[in-house]
């Protein structure tokens, strides 16, 4: 039985021109080989599987070819190359620095170095993974790397450039490989599955070439899982179950449903979509993916930046005909926005459905926005010189249409709508088709209609003449202003108990009010006048901060509005006394008052510490 293969092994590029997605190493590769101006160090950085190790292989087979070709690759004929092909050449040395990244390795690899090489004009060392090599061992390989032989050539390959010492990478020439466009791969994949009779759908191939995310050697893994899993034929369905990817035509669906207004239907369809086992987070990355396509492909001159197949770049361009760009910019505000917040949201699947019900109405609240702004045009039935105050019937026809369509039948019976009109005017039986510049004339006082009537106005009838008979009749009586009548007696225990009860309700407003004025003395002088007594300075500046505050609510309180309050320091004790602090002090305190201390302490023969 023949051992498999993997893919990414079998169809190895071996040649320059073999290489895919990596023009301009393999260009820059080549001149150096055919102008002989080969570095004596080089650096190959970049992701997984794009090439590197792969170039470093053809760049070391090639430099030691006997016969390369004219377009500079190697003839895989020479001796040097045949023994390259087997694996056994003694020229080309591999070594792996993540398991051989101390200071003896190293050392034993500068002591090869200076062996120069058998049949072949370079000796050529392959170091993969350089990055992992420690701060020691860099130091140690640092001459070396430098200045080596003429014949020894350094092919160094990492996939993190950021860790390698500075010190090194200015001795290399450095060479970034690029992510390989999903088109590039999914022509190599092409090949190969031409080449091993394997069936396919191009919409599959375009599939895995996308997951890949730009790496070939992943690509190609993938397609070994695939086509064992479809028996050799690689359908676009089997490979969007196997790799776990959302069907794009639930994306199109979905911005159809936008487009519509149907929310019902987008709420269904996440439901499937969560039914396939896929997470909101999953979801929502995939729907800004599909809006930002829609975006792109609106313009026919970046609708190559579609990285998908013919067919499906045909469905992007038939969509985006059918919206427009600040349309699409608004979805992939709202998409970009709702994966960014989905990772904090509690709810997950709320806040994603949420985010679509806001999609599905958007259109429809931006077709609103004429129609709400249709009142401040004119009617067709209103005259063409009316000025600014032309609003008012504009407001009663759209408060009540009737009088618009039917203005002779309403003038001997008008409905509730029209009465503030007919006390302005009542001369005129018909107040929509009235000129309003004849109002001054008739009416000396039109400014109480004119004055509430404003462009944006409740629709609900009822509303409207109750806004209108307000601002006509005279308010009812203002409890403020008949409490404000009946100023109260000031009286010691009146003051005590409004001051209270303003502390209590500072309370719940305004925490430092409340303890400022809690359990304070209060002292009547007059009926205008009376004293706060505060115990030290502090309170005194801050009854001064807040006096203002504190004088207009007492006024409101007792109607009096000429109330007003002085602050009075009464200290807990008198300043002017000694203070007793020491141990001392406080003996000769108690001498004074009786002398017999001193004696008693000298009969004892004792003295005080002091």
């Amino acid at each position: 039985m023949e051992s498999f293969i993997v893919s990414a092994r079998k169809y190895r590029p071996i040649t320059f021109k073999s290489v895919v997605g990596q023009d301009h190493i393999t260009t820059t590769l080549k001149n150096a080989i055919k102008n002989n101006q080969l570095a004596q160090a080089f650096l190959f950085c970049g992701p997984r599987g794009v090439g590197k190790t792969t170039c470093a292989r053809i760049l070391a087979k090639t430099i030691n070819c006997t016969n390369p070709t004219a377009d500079m690759e190697a003839c895989n004929e020479c001796d040097s190359c045949r023994s390259f092909n087997n694996s056994s050449s003694f020229n080309v040395f591999e070594l792996d620095a993540a398991s051989n990244n101390s200071v003896d390795d190293i050392r034993e690899l500068v002591k090869q170095v200076y062996i120069p090489p058998q049949y072949s004009r370079y000796k050529i060392y392959i170091i993969d993974e350089v990055h992992m090599l420690s701060a020691a061992a860099f130091n140690a390989f640092l001459k070396t790397l430098e200045e080596p032989p003429s014949y020894a050539k350094f092919i160094l390959a990492t996939t993190e450039k950021h860790k390698i010492l500075p010190t090194i990478l200015s001795r290399c020439q450095i060479f970034d490989f690029k992510r390989i466009k999903s088109e590039d791969i999914a022509n190599h994949l092409q090949f190969v599955a031409t080449h091993e009779g394997i069936k396919f759908e191009p919409e599959a191939l375009h599939v895995i070439a996308q997951k890949a995310e730009g790496g070939l050697r992943d690509a190609l893994s993938m397609f070994d899982q695939l086509v064992n899993f479809c028996d050799g034929n690689l359908t676009y369905q089997s490979c969007i179950d196997n790799l776990n990817v959302l069907d794009s035509d639930y994306f199109f669906r979905f911005v159809d449903y936008f487009r519509s207004g149907d929310i019902a239907n987008s709420l269904l369809l996440y439901q499937q979509v969560i039914d396939k086992g896929f997470d909101g987070q999953h979801f929502i990355t995939g729907l800004s993916e599909h809006l930002r396509n829609l975006m792109v492909a609106l313009d026919p001159a970046t609708t190559s930046l579609l990285e998908v197949s013919d067919n499906v770049r045909a469905k992007f361009v038939q969509q985006s005909q059918q919206c427009r760009l600040p349309l699409i910019l608004k979805y992939l505000e709202m998409a970009s926005d709702a994966e960014y917040r989905y990772r904090d949201a509690s709810n997950k699947r709320l806040f994603i459905e949420v985010a679509l019900m806001k999609m599905a109405k958007l259109l429809n609240a931006n077709a609103q926005l004429p129609t709400q702004a249709a009142p401040a045009q004119p009617a067709p039935n209103a005259p063409a010189t009316a000025q600014q105050p032309q609003t008012q019937p504009q407001q009663v026809q759209h408060v009540q249409p009737q009088p618009v369509q039917q203005p002779q039948q309403q003038t001997t019976q008008p409905q509730p709508a029209q009465q503030p009109q007919q006390k302005v005017s009542p001369p005129q039986p018909q107040p929509i088709q009235q000129p309003l510049q004849q109002t001054p004339h008739q009416q000396p006082q039109p400014a109480p209609v004119v004055k509430p009537v404003q462009v944006k106005i409740p629709t609900n009838t009822s509303s409207f003449i109750s806004i209108n008979t307000q601002n006509q009749t005279q308010p009812a009586s203002n409890p403020v202003e008949e409490k404000k009548n009946e100023p109260i007696t000031l009286t010691p225990e009146e003051l005590q108990k409004q001051w209270n009860q303003l502390a209590e309700i500072k309370k719940l407003t305004n925490m430092e009010v409340f303890t400022l004025m809690n359990d304070k003395e209060l002292n009547l002088i007059d009926k205008n006048n009376f004293e706060v007594i505060v115990t030290n300075s502090i309170f005194e500046q801050r009854f001064k901060q807040y006096k203002v505050e504190i004088v207009e609510a007492l006024r409101f309180r007792t109607n009096i509005p000429k109330l007003n309050f002085t602050v009075k320091v009464v200290p807990l004790y008198d300043e002017s006394e000694e203070k007793l602090y020491t141990t001392k002090d406080k003996f000769t305190a108690m001498a004074k008052e009786n002398p017999a201390l001193v004696q008693f302490r000298q009969s004892l023969f004792q003295d005080i510490e002091y």
